[in-house]
């Protein structure tokens, strides 16, 4: 009798853990972002996450929420991150050589001093961006919206800026040779840019 008692009870007190764990998890597991980059990261909320310095190299961020997310010196070389919402997040210094932001939002991200070479940025939002000093060496800015954002002294060599957006963008000192607007690049190409009289490799 002793026995069959003490059975019912330990039935009845995993049963009331089951439930207590099945109520908590989904209230931690979808009112907060989860920070673990050691997971499936296609559409994970990272939003607000400091992930600086991380390693990421050829994480699949796909749809992911990098909302005001702390990415400074963080290594993303070759990581897809299309479609990926990053509006604010700080990526300042860090390394995105390779990788695929197409369609990505990086509006008002700080992308100063990062690595963005030979990275695809087809069709991408990086209005009000700061990319000063940025390496965008060989990247791909098709139909990208770059209005207003600040590319003071980045490096734009051989980039492709076919139908992007440039109004009120500013170029001081930022290096354009052999960037492709149309074929060759010149100050008539660049309507709406700003410090265009201290550009390099303009054809005119």
């Amino acid at each position: 009798m002793n026995y069959m008692r003490t059975g019912i009870i330990r039935l009845l007190v995993a049963a009331s853990i089951a439930l207590s764990a099945f109520a908590v998890v989904p209230a931690l597991t979808f009112a907060a972002p989860n920070c673990n980059i050691k997971r499936n990261l296609v559409e994970a909320d990272l939003s607000r996450c400091d992930l600086s310095g991380s390693d990421m190299t050829g994480a699949n961020l796909t749809l992911a929420n990098l909302y005001a997310a702390n990415l400074r010196g963080a290594n993303l070389n070759r990581a897809i991150l299309t479609v990926t919402d990053m509006t604010g997040a700080n990526l300042s210094g860090a390394n995105l050589s390779g990788a695929n932001l197409s369609g990505a939002n990086l509006t008002d991200a700080d992308l100063s001093g990062a690595s963005l070479s030979g990275a695809a940025l087809v069709g991408a939002n990086m209005s009000g961006a700061n990319m000063s000093g940025a390496n965008m060496f060989h990247s791909d800015l098709v139909l990208a919206d770059l209005s207003y954002a600040n590319l003071t002294g980045a490096d734009l060599q051989g980039a492709n800026l076919f139908r992007a957006i440039l109004f009120g963008t500013d170029f001081t000192r930022a290096d354009l040779t052999y960037a492709v607007r149309r074929p060759g690049i010149s100050r008539s190409d660049m309507d709406g840019a700003t410090g265009l009289d201290k550009v390099k490799g303009l054809l005119d």
